[in-house]
């Protein structure tokens, strides 16, 4: 039986890395996209535009401003001469946002009376203007604790400290969460052509015809899959810790055991829709199929707390939701076994249930 599957896995590794295309897929499409989408998928506001039409010509409206204009939020600013210039402005997406400075800001401000400032948004960008406000009110709140101090003083005060990510950077969440899901596309994408491509090819029936066994075509198939998607995988992590400087806490044991899982779990889906698929073209197709919901259930773009409970149930059986947890954890607060080990099992169970499903109907379907 070891003959006969080294012999296998011999055959599919040439079949893949003998074939430029496939070379090509493996190597070039992770290491583009992981550089694309760490500077591309974010959710910071940042070059934003700002109008600004400034009717007070005291020290406070001018100090004001003068904050707007040095934060590094705004790369650029658009000064308005008045109110007619605001509209255009706005429909013609030249600025996100415009703060307007009333008349008698500066004489409110040394009165000590409510000096309101309006901050008007483009809605048309329903997220970045929610963060923009929220970074203008945060400019506001500063200018007015700094020229009235005891205007903020209160008997408790709110102190901010962010754990694991101090500085909030962005790309902290961002590329260990790209590693998940490119290890997914590749380990998905190499398993779902693996008997496809013997159907289309002709040579499937060469296999049905050998002395390998059903179980041992399908280990045969998995194994070399597995082995790339571990490189891949590999590779992207080197390029997270040394070149995006992401720094790596927990243990690169732990990482790799829960690699191994997951990429087992994501084998079984792709060889499940390798066995239904005729052609490669139906193979990619179904493997697109998986990979949008996948994503979108995982948690990376918007956390599983905000869904429906009916759906935070349906991610339970999303492999990708749990290992994404265990490399966000192992890279920035170095997770405990223990915890590491509660989001392996779940992997665990669907690693069991999908090869199982993908070998049953892969049987089903030689008969």
């Amino acid at each position: 039986m070891l003959t006969r599957l080294r012999a296998l896995i011999i055959k599919e590794l040439l079949n893949i890395l003998r074939d430029p295309k496939s070379r090509t897929v493996l190597i070039v499409p992770p290491i583009i996209q992981i550089f694309v989408f760490s500077f591309a998928m974010t959710m910071e506001a940042k070059n934003i535009h700002l109008g600004v039409l400034n009717l007070d010509a005291g020290r406070a409206g001018v100090e004001l401003v003068q904050r707007f204009q040095n934060a590094k939020t705004f790369s650029r600013i658009l000064t308005l001469k008045g109110q007619a210039e605001i509209q255009p402005v706005l429909d013609e997406q030249q600025a996100l946002a415009v703060l307007v400075v009333p008349a008698d800001f500066s004489r409110r401000m040394e009165s000590g009376e409510t000096a309101p400032v309006q901050l008007l948004l483009d809605g048309r960008k329903t997220n970045t203007a929610q963060i923009v406000q929220g970074y203008a009110q945060r400019i506001l709140d500063g200018f007015l604790m700094d020229r009235n101090p005891d205007v903020g003083r209160r008997p408790a005060v709110l102190l901010t400290r962010h754990w694991f990510n101090p500085n909030l950077e962005f790309m902290w969440f961002t590329v260990p969460s790209l590693i998940c899901i490119l290890s997914t596309i590749i380990s998905l994408i190499l398993t779902a052509l693996s008997v496809a491509r013997e159907r289309e090819m002709g040579t499937f029936e060469q296999l049905l015809v050998s002395p390998l066994r059903p179980i041992e075509i399908l280990v045969g198939k998995a194994l070399p899959a597995l082995f790339l998607a571990l490189c891949s995988a590999s590779l992207l992590l080197a390029i997270a810790i040394f070149v995006f400087r992401i720094p790596f806490q927990g243990s690169l044991a732990l990482l790799y055991g829960a690699l191994v899982v997951f990429l087992l779990s994501i084998v079984g889906i792709g060889l499940f829709i390798s066995s239904l698929s005729m052609t490669q073209q139906q193979a990619i197709l179904g493997a697109f199929v998986f990979m949008p919901p996948a994503v979108i259930l995982s948690g990376f773009a918007t956390p599983i707390e905000n869904m429906p409970p009916w759906l935070q149930e349906v991610t339970l059986v999303n492999p990708l939701r749990w290992f994404m947890i265990i490399v966000r954890g192992i890279f920035l607060k170095d997770m405990p076994p223990a915890d590491v080990l509660a989001n392996t099992l779940p992997m665990v169970a669907i690693a069991v249930a999908t090869l199982t499903a993908a070998t049953w109907l892969f049987k089903r379907r030689m008969e």
